[in-house]
């Protein structure tokens, strides 16, 4: 009887990593395809219409606002259909049509385009493709990982591929930009392509497909005498043998049922961090489209960079971003306590980008110090929300632990924050015309206004921890 138990859990362990690498590889490299715009600004705003001449940073902010404005929009959509759908096949399709996309704009350079119509147009397109992506990474993750107790861990290591696509995507992207700037696209266009077609072939989308029991129902006898029937967690003993395989979550058996989009956005706390990560996505989208062109256009103890050497510095904001994003899942574990674990990353995130502002051009251990503490503290609440804060309340109580919602609320919360990721960085192309003191301002506006809308929730906490305690 023990050795037929210990097989399902290396089973279980096993497609576990499987699942975390692949779901990883595949939201790393939509973000690297994402990097490449951010990294030829500078090069499209010096000699390639129509991004040259005054109204050149202006129309560099409306390409970027194409992609995350139909990002945002369709996300909502990608969300309904993921809940729905093959994630394996969905995702696939997904990062194949990115890979397309991107190859697009990689083409404008040989085919020498410069109507900006066709930009627009292949920005469009990109985001509404990508839109699928984390919809159906996080449900995939919520399959396997939805009853972790180091959820926040384990997914702030997870969602760490958001600043390794970054960072990848400017190092492919800068690498390869002195043999012109279409081969920093056709590039990452490989790789995410390359990838999509692993994700068709292996990905294990739910436990249930690889024959393994994650998740059992369980009864009780409540005070009345009448049971109750709830999601065995991890602290209860998984169910063994034939006579209670009626209980069991199986691909085939009767699955609950999709949540509605407008029951999802009623549930407890998703409308509040929906509308912080509106406004913390705001700012770090800002850095991920613009730091680039800020280093390149902003000398550093009196020099000014390469293009090159520009988007390569950038990654620093990057590498802050992963220990930020990991910081903040270990912290909420450790607490208990989302809403507080975000309230004091976003708070702490206001000093951090005055004083990069402020003494970043004094030296280049300077600029990389304080571009790394940004990234932290910039980073750390945006990844935090979007996966474990995501996760919980895709399933809470509230819904039974319908594993069917996670999608449509991780797409909620994703798509209404990637509103704010489309505007951010279309105001700092009109707004850095007027000086970047300017654009520093708007940022740190954002960050307040993020924190008013869970000063409610993480007062809710401190609230039940100190009446926990007493």
């Amino acid at each position: 009887m023990e050795a037929a138990a210990a097989a399902p859990a290396r089973g279980l362990g096993r497609h576990e990593y499987a699942v975390l690498a692949l779901t990883f590889a595949s939201y790393a490299s939509f973000h690297a395809s994402r990097k490449p715009p951010s990294i030829v600004k500078a090069v499209l705003s010096a000699d390639w219409a129509p991004f040259t001449g005054a109204r050149g940073p202006h129309r560099l902010g409306e390409l970027d606002v194409a992609f995350l404005s139909s990002y945002a929009l369709a996300m909502f959509a990608a969300g309904h259909l993921a809940d729905r759908a093959d994630l394996r096949r969905l995702l696939g399709a997904a990062m194949l049509a990115s890979g397309a996309a991107c190859a697009a704009l990689g083409a404008a350079y040989f085919l020498d385009v410069h109507a900006l119509a066709f930009f627009l147009a292949a920005q469009v397109a990109s985001g509404v493709v990508q839109s699928a992506g984390w919809p159906c990474v996080v449900a995939v993750v919520g399959n396997w990982f939805g009853h972790a107790s180091k959820r926040g861990t384990i997914m702030g290591v997870w969602n760490s591929h958001t600043s390794v696509g970054n960072i990848a995507g400017s190092v492919l992207a800068a690498a390869v930009l002195e043999f012109g700037w279409g081969w920093s696209f056709l590039v990452p266009a490989v790789v995410i392509t390359a990838l999509g077609v692993v994700v068709l072939v292996f990905l294990v989308a739910h436990p249930s497909e690889a024959g393994l029991q994650v998740q059992v129902m369980d009864v009780e006898m409540n005070g009345d005498g009448g049971e109750e029937v709830g999601l065995l967690g991890e602290d209860k003993k998984e169910v063994q043998g034939n006579e209670e395989d009626e209980f069991e979550l199986e691909m085939g058996s009767q699955l609950p049922r999709a949540i509605g989009f407008v029951e999802a956005w009623k549930l407890p706390g998703v409308a509040p961090y929906a509308f912080c990560l509106f406004f913390s996505k705001l700012v770090a989208y800002t850095f991920l489209y613009w730091l680039p062109f800020y280093i390149r256009n902003n000398a550093v103890a009196g020099q000014f960079l390469s293009h090159k050497a520009s988007g390569i510095l950038s990654i620093v904001f990057d590498i802050g971003g992963v220990l930020g994003g990991i910081s903040a899942g270990f912290l909420s574990d450790a607490i208990g306590a989302r809403a507080i674990t975000s309230v004091l990353f976003l708070f702490l995130s206001i000093p951090a980008l005055i004083v990069y502002r402020t003494y970043g051009s004094i030296s280049m251990h300077h600029n990389i110090g304080l571009m790394f503490l940004s990234g932290y503290f910039v980073n750390g609440p945006y990844s935090l929300i979007t996966t474990a804060v995501a996760t919980d309340l895709g399933t809470q109580d509230a819904i039974k632990g319908n594993s069917r919602a996670l999608a449509t609320v991780s797409a909620i919360i994703d798509g209404t924050g990637s509103v704010g990721a489309a505007l951010g960085p279309l105001l700092t192309g009109y707004i850095s015309t007027r000086g970047w003191n300017s654009v520093f301002f708007m940022l740190i506006v954002s960050i307040s206004l993020a924190i008013l809308f869970l000063i409610r929730l993480a007062k809710n906490e401190i609230v039940t921890k100190l009446s926990t305690r007493n």
